[in-house]
C-alpha cells in the first residue's frame, strides 16, 4: 500500500510537473503570436498611409494638370473670342460700304437714265432733221440702201457660190475615187461562182454498181436521204452529184467519199455515214463562223450569229457566194471607213452581218433584210449594224459613216464584171418555191427538187398519210405548181411513203 501511494504520488507530481511545462510552452507561443500579430499590424497601418499619401499625391497631380488645362483652354476662348469680335468690326465696316456703294450706284443709274432719255431725244431730232433734207424716212433711206447693196452684190455672190458649188463637187468626186481606187486595189476577193453540180472521184468504175446496188437499193437511199439528184453515166472514174442547195450537196459529197474509202456500202451503212457527217457539218459551221470573226477582229458576237455567218458559206445569191461576199464586203467596208474617219471594226462588224438574213431564207418566209434585222435587234447587235441591213437595200437612208461604207462595199462586190449571174439566180428561186410548195402540205417530212428542176422527190410521213392520199398529194402538188410556178417543160413529182417496222433481237 506504502508503494502504491509513493507510486501514486510520485506520478501526480510528474503529471503536475509536465502540466506546468506544458502551460509555460503555451503560454510563450500565445506571446509570439501577439507580437507577430501587432508587427503585421504596424506594417499593415505604415501601407494604409503610404497609399492614403500616394493616392493624395495623384489627386493633387490630377487636380494641378485639369487646372492648368482649364487654364489653356480658357485662353483659347479668350483669343477666339477677341478675333471674332474683330472679324465682326469687319463686317459690319464692309456691310457700310456696300450700302454706301449700292447708293451711289443708283444715284449714277439715275443720272445714266436720264442722260440716255435725252440721247434719244437728240438723236431724234437729228433723224428728223435728215428725213426732211433727204425726202426719205428712215425705213425708206434702209430699205433703199439694202435693195442697192443687194443688187451689187447678188452677182459677186452668184459667182463665188457657183465657183465654190464647182470646186466642191470635184473635190468631192476626186476623193470619192481615191478612196474607192483604195478599197478595191487594198483588198484582192476571191471570185468563184457557185456550180450546180459536184464530181465525186472513184479510183474503179466497179464502185458505181455498188453505189446503185442490188434493184438500186443503195442509190434510192441515198437520194432520199441526201436529197440530190446522183448522176452515174459513162463518165470515166465519176460521180456526179446535182443539186440548187449547196449544203445538202456537200454533205452528200462528204457522205459518198466516206462510203467509196470505206467500201461497205448498204442502206444501214449509208445512214449511219449521213448521221455522221450531217452533225459534223453543223460542229464545223461554228468552227468556219468562229474563224471569220476572229480573222476579221471583231469581238462579243452571239454564238447564233456565229452559226449563222458559218452557213452561209452553203449560200448563193445570183450565183455568188454568200459568205464570200459578205467577207468582201466586210473588208472593202473596214478600209472605205478608215479612209473616211469612221469605226474600222464596226464597218467590218456591219459589212460582215448585213446579208446576214441569207442564211435564214431556205427554211424562213420573208426576205433576208426582215430577216437579217430581226435576228440582230434579237441578239442585241449595234444599231449602226441594223442601218447598215436596212440601207443596202434602200429600205433606209444610211445614218452614219460605217453604214454608209457597207453600202458602197456590197455595190462593188456586187458589180464587178462576173460576180453575179441573173439566169442562175431565177433557177434557183423557182427551184426553191417547188420546194416549198410540197413542204407546205401536210403530212409531209422533206421535199427535195431534183434531176434540174424537173422533178421533186416528196417523202410523206407514213402513220400521217396513207397510200390513196399519197396520190391525192402528189396530184395537189403537181397542180398547185401549176397555178404558181413559172417553168419550161414538165415537172415530175413523186410522193414516197415508207413504212418501216423496226425491232431488237437480244
Amino acid at each position: 500500500m506504502v508503494s502504491v501511494a509513493v507510486g501514486f504520488f510520485v506520478a501526480k507530481k510528474m503529471e503536475s510537473a509536465n502540466y506546468e511545462v506544458h502551460v509555460a510552452q503555451a503560454r510563450a507561443k500565445a506571446k509570439a503570436i501577439e507580437h507577430e500579430a501587432e508587427l503585421i499590424l504596424s506594417n499593415s497601418n505604415i501601407k494604409v498611409k503610404e497609399a492614403e499619401l500616394e493616392a493624395r499625391r495623384r489627386y493633387e497631380d490630377k487636380a494641378i494638370s485639369l487646372k492648368k488645362e482649364h487654364s489653356d483652354k480658357m485662353g483659347e476662348l479668350e483669343k477666339k473670342e477677341r478675333s471674332y469680335k474683330e472679324e465682326f468690326k469687319k463686317i459690319t465696316k464692309e456691310r457700310e460700304d456696300i450700302q454706301a456703294l449700292q447708293e451711289e450706284t443708283a444715284l449714277l443709274f439715275d443720272e445714266g437714265t436720264q442722260l440716255k432719255a435725252e440721247y434719244e431725244v437728240k438723236v431724234k431730232e437729228a433723224l428728223s432733221v435728215l428725213e426732211r433734207s433727204a425726202g426719205l424716212t428712215q425705213d425708206e433711206a434702209k430699205d433703199l440702201v439694202l435693195k442697192k447693196v443687194e443688187e451689187q452684190s447678188r452677182a459677186d455672190i452668184a459667182h463665188i457660190v457657183r465657183k465654190s458649188e464647182e470646186e466642191a463637187k470635184q473635190d468631192i468626186k476626186r476623193k470619192v475615187n481615191y478612196i474607192l481606187a483604195q478599197a478595191t486595189t487594198r483588198f484582192a476577193g476571191e471570185f468563184a461562182a457557185e456550180r450546180l453540180i459536184n464530181v465525186v472521184n472513184i479510183k474503179d468504175d466497179e464502185l458505181k454498181g455498188r453505189i446503185i446496188g442490188k434493184e438500186g437499193r443503195n442509190i434510192k437511199t441515198l437520194e432520199m436521204l441526201l436529197g440530190v439528184d446522183i448522176i452515174i453515166d459513162d463518165t470515166p472514174n465519176a460521180i456526179i452529184l446535182s443539186s440548187f442547195n449547196l449544203y445538202r450537196r456537200a454533205i452528200a459529197t462528204k457522205v459518198i467519199e466516206l462510203l467509196v474509202q470505206d467500201g461497205r456500202i448498204q442502206p444501214a451503212r449509208i445512214e449511219g455515214i449521213y448521221e455522221k457527217v450531217k452533225d459534223e457539218f453543223d460542229q464545223g459551221l461554228i468552227e468556219e463562223g468562229e474563224n471569220i470573226i476572229i480573222d476579221l477582229g471583231i469581238t462579243k458576237v452571239h454564238p447564233e450569229i456565229v452559226k449563222l455567218i458559218g452557213r452561209l458559206k452553203f449560200r448563193a445569191s445570183y450565183g455568188q457566194n454568200a459568205l464570200g461576199h459578205s467577207l468582201e464586203v466586210a473588208h472593202l467596208a473596214g478600209i472605205i471607213a478608215a479612209e473616211t474617219g469612221g469605226d474600222v471594226l464596226l464597218a467590218r462588224r456591219a459589212g460582215i452581218l448585213h446579208d446576214i438574213g441569207k442564211a435564214l431564207t431556205h427554211e424562213t418566209a420573208g426576205s433576208h433584210v426582215d430577216l437579217g434585222a430581226d435576228i440582230c435587234r434579237r441578239y442585241k447587235e449595234h444599231p449602226v449594224v441594223i442601218n447598215a441591213i436596212f440601207a443596202h437595200h434602200g429600205h433606209e437612208e444610211p445614218t452614219s459613216v460605217e453604214s454608209a461604207a457597207v453600202c458602197a462595199a456590197d455595190t462593188l462586190s456586187a458589180a464587178r464584171p462576173g460576180a453575179r449571174r441573173e439566169v442562175l439566180e431565177s433557177f434557183l428561186k423557182r427551184v426553191q418555191e417547188i420546194e416549198d410548195i410540197a413542204k407546205s402540205k401536210n403530212g409531209i417530212k422533206q421535199a427535195y427538187a431534183i434531176n434540174a428542176g424537173r422533178e421533186i422527190r416528196v417523202i410523206a410521213n407514213a402513220k400521217l398519210v396513207n397510200d390513196d392520199e399519197a396520190v391525192l398529194l402528189s396530184k395537189e402538188i403537181a397542180k398547185e405548181i401549176e397555178d404558181k410556178v413559172q417553168y419550161p417543160g414538165e415537172i415530175k413529182v413523186n410522193v414516197i411513203r415508207e413504212m418501216r417496222a423496226v425491232d431488237f433481237a437480244r
